[in-house]
């Protein structure tokens, strides 16, 4: 699945991820492939992603919205 974390200035990251884990509003949650579609307010925290090679990466972030659909997780962040 693909992982693009995108704030008003740059691209910050995209590319091919096994797992995301994000600070939701509502508490921490982590989208695997084929994930149901969602959309969910991201509160000040880390962003947490494997890539392919297994290596764990992470991103701090101060708030944010995160969309999920078709293997493709789009963040968008302040």
């Amino acid at each position: 699945m693909t992982l693009e974390i995108i704030s008003p200035q740059e691209i910050a990251f995209k590319g091919e991820v096994e797992s995301v884990t994000m600070p939701g509003q509502l508490g921490s949650f982590t989208v695997l492939k084929n994930h149901a579609p969602l959309i969910s307010v991201l509160n000040e925290g880390i962003i947490a992603y494997r890539i392919p090679s297994g290596e764990e990466k992470s991103f701090a972030i101060k708030g944010g919205i995160a969309d999920v659909d078709n293997n493709v997780i789009s963040v968008c962040i302040y």
